[in-house]
């Protein structure tokens, strides 16, 4: 959960979140680095009157300036195709959520079991119970169980929609007609919040998203609970 005045990202729920937040530090090193580097010529050219005549026409100093950034560059996009391929990695999911995006609320169909599924609807401020957040709070929360291998196929009934959860490194847009897919695994239990991330009309705001992860026995009874309201 963000707080007011965060500087960095929220902490880490998914192995893949982690993942992204080692390569975010990764490439603000290089990015430091090279700062700090091109700050010093500058000053020390602005400062200095002596010049070198080997410097000014050189062919080692060309051959190292085209070397380095190409190797800056090979270090950033190694870390950074390995994370890519992660995210498109789907293996074996343990369970399967078809999230749908309308005008606006979100549905949620759970396809592995026979009758479950609701509508997510954002519960209004004058509603609020202490302790929820506002604009961030829903009346049905997607429950996932801990430790396992979620695939979330995700689509809109009208606009476009994005299905978010920053705390999942989640970010799937929802297309009508088109159906995408996308996989996490949270590694602690929780409640993680994320929003529509693709503006979408009026009430673009006003259509959280709210992620709830047990164990897996609270997961089964809370599943079978479901299926008998229905």
């Amino acid at each position: 959960m963000s707080y007011p005045s965060q500087f960095g990202f929220q902490d880490a729920t998914s192995p893949l979140m982690e993942e992204l937040l080692h390569f975010h530090d990764h490439a603000l090193m290089i990015v430091f680095l090279i700062s700090a580097l091109v700050l010093y010529i500058i000053l020390a050219m602005v400062t200095t009157k002596m010049t070198d005549k080997y410097i000014l026409d050189s062919q080692l100093i060309e051959i190292i300036w085209t070397l380095l950034p190409a190797l800056t560059l090979v270090l950033i996009a190694l870390p950074s195709l390995r994370i890519l391929y992660l995210m498109d990695e789907i293996n074996d999911p343990h369970l399967t959520i078809k999230a749908v995006g309308h005008q606006w609320y979100w549905s949620y169909e759970y396809t592995d079991f026979e009758d479950l599924g609701f509508d997510s609807y954002m519960v209004p401020t004058s509603d609020l119970t202490p302790g929820q957040f506002r604009l961030l709070e829903a009346d049905h929360r997607m429950v996932i169980p801990v430790d396992s291998p979620i695939r979330v196929l995700v689509t809109a009934e009208d606009v476009l929609h994005s299905w978010t959860v920053p705390t999942l490194g989640v970010k799937m847009d929802a297309v009508p007609g088109r159906l995408n897919q996308t996989t996490f695994m949270t590694s602690r239990p929780g409640i993680f919040y994320g929003q529509c991330s693709e503006i979408c009309g009026a009430n673009h705001s006003f259509m959280p998203i709210v992620v709830e992860a047990i164990p897996l026995e609270y997961f089964e009874n809370w599943s079978s609970l479901m299926q008998e309201d229905a």
